[in-house]
């Protein structure tokens, strides 16, 4: 697995959605490229702050702009 490979597939790994043999892939790739690895724990605290604003309280053009930036890394 790549850097790109990795990015496209962040998601998946992150909902638990992956088959094992990709999921061993993606860790075995994580532990050997520090630069995935940051990317991941941005991911995850971005995943972690964001999920702690309550709905009301995020703006809507925002979350547009969140939702459309998410589409284009899957």
């Amino acid at each position: 697995m790549d850097c790109q490979d990795l990015v496209e597939l962040v998601t998946a790994y992150l909902e638990d959605d992956m088959d094992p043999d990709a999921r061993a892939r993606f860790e075995t790739h994580l532990g050997a490229c520090s630069g995935c690895a940051t990317y991941l724990e941005q991911i995850e605290q971005t995943v972690h702050t964001l999920g702690t604003l309550p709905p009301e309280e995020l703006d809507p053009a925002l979350r547009d702009r969140l939702l459309d930036a998410f589409r284009e890394w899957r």
